[in-house]
């Protein structure tokens, strides 16, 4: 495939109708393409807002009509939605739909961002209360069997969503199950010190455990879990939380290094083929997009980040509209929030590389806290609980890559060395750590 030509692009097609595909479709308009835009969604709804999925809508404090993106502006924009793309043929710029339509392109945006995982048993996902939570019709249907009063709600998974949808259910006064195989709920992002503990707010809470089967009745819905414990769960609902897969199998053939993992790009966006090479006119954001952070020494990931995907489509459309003399590259910091038991959590960075963590304000047992997070010696990411006003001065830390531990001395910081392992580093050590983690306190700043 040749690159195109910018003063020629006439047509840019943006495969994923979510954030980082309207996002990018603004950032287009805004950079002054004149061109036409295809945006192409396998959702009939326009662009939403997950976030308040887990949170808002499942409490029922505001419904799915509510949670629409706003614009910044008229798109002026062909919208494809409610048709998946199937095939990509970079030699004749072509996106193959389901409906067996084919849209041409000069230019090409992926951003079709990640799914649920599913339970792997077919049979067993298929009964009556049993959930994914990933968009707006998985959103109505687990709001509609919380509204008829479940007698126990199963969430199989404690990571980010697991977490927010027991808060959730919590708020309702429903009974709830959580197993997770670690040692602590969101272990697996912030380490097992500082890993919420959810039994103070009534959670019924099974850690290292996993669900072996679901069992339904006569029915046909859900009625009890096989624990690999050997224990039996009564649940008449279950939400399926064991994380999430990268939407790339229509670009299985194309020559782009995808995976399930995600679609490779350098630092600029530009995707690169299966042998690393750069591919002329062809761009990725959002969920999806894998890439090496800049600032960081680890390999390609991909970031279901809020400001990640928003800094991408602002990349990407830069790029597309400017000469190549004048490449943007990424620079946004990894950060990420939750509201779940009444705490704030919000995180810069990246905390599971660390081997090292350090409290540096606050206090693990009673109240708000600040914790660093450190790898060889670098400050590599930093949580706050219940203290968000703190944190641009924690991300400044991690931009320069300053010393671990870092020197705070706030009124709140804690006299003496107060560094630990991070609980990243095996079962045991995690265990062992996670009972200074009682986040059991309620509120916010």
């Amino acid at each position: 495939m040749t690159g195109p030509n910018r003063g020629s692009l006439r047509r840019i097609v943006i495969v994923g109708a979510s954030l980082a595909g309207l996002r990018t479709a603004e950032s287009l308009r805004a950079n002054g393409f004149t061109g036409e835009l295809v945006l192409i969604g396998d959702e009939p709804h326009e662009p939403y807002d997950r976030p308040p999925l887990s949170k808002a809508v499942l409490s029922g404090w505001i419904g799915t009509d509510r949670v629409q993106l706003p614009r910044s502006r008229d798109l002026n924009a062909r919208w494809l939605l409610g048709v998946a793309a199937t095939g990509l043929n970079l030699p004749d710029h072509c996106v193959h739909l389901a409906d067996g339509r084919a849209v041409r392109f000069d230019a090409l945006v992926i951003a079709t961002g990640c799914r649920a995982r599913p339970w792997p048993v077919a049979d067993e996902a298929a009964l009556g209360g049993v959930h994914v939570l990933r968009g707006r019709d998985d959103a109505d249907r687990l709001r509609a069997d919380l509204t008829a009063g479940p007698f126990r709600v199963l969430v199989i998974g404690g990571g980010f969503t697991g977490s927010e949808v027991a808060s959730s259910c919590r708020d309702l006064g429903i009974p709830v199950t959580v197993t997770h195989r670690g040692t602590a709920p969101l272990a697996g992002a912030l380490g097992g010190t500082i890993g919420a503990r959810q039994r103070a707010h009534g959670v019924d809470l099974r850690l290292g455990t996993t669900v072996s089967a679901l069992e339904g009745g006569t029915d046909g819905r859900m009625r009890r879990a096989r624990l690999s414990n050997g224990d039996d769960v009564e649940a008449d609902v279950a939400v399926v939380a064991t994380g999430s897969v990268r939407n790339t199998e229509w670009l299985t053939g194309s020559g782009l290094g995808a995976d399930t993992g995600g679609v490779d790009c350098d630092t600029a966006c530009r995707a690169v083929d299966t042998g690393g090479a750069v591919v002329p006119g062809v761009y990725v954001a959002g969920d999806v997009a894998r890439s090496r952070h800049p600032l960081f020494d680890s390999g390609p990931q991909s970031l279901e980040h809020w400001a990640n995907a928003v800094d991408q489509a602002e990349v990407v459309a830069h790029n597309l509209t400017r000469s190549p003399s004048d490449l943007r590259h990424t620079a946004a910091l990894p950060a990420f929030w939750s509201d779940q038991f009444g705490m704030n959590i919000k995180s810069v960075g990246l905390p599971q590389l660390a081997d090292e963590v350090a409290l540096t304000q606050g206090s693990f047992t009673s109240g708000p806290f600040v914790a660093a997070y450190g790898c060889d010696g670098i400050t590599v990411g930093a949580v706050a609980v219940d203290s968000p006003r703190v944190m641009d001065g924690y991300a400044a830390l991690v931009t320069e890559r300053a010393a671990f531990p870092p020197v705070i001395n706030a009124t709140d910081s804690p006299g003496g060395s107060s560094v630990l392992g991070a609980g990243f580093l095996g079962p045991a050590l995690s265990r062992s750590l996670s009972d200074i983690a009682a986040l059991g306190h309620g509120g916010r700043p």
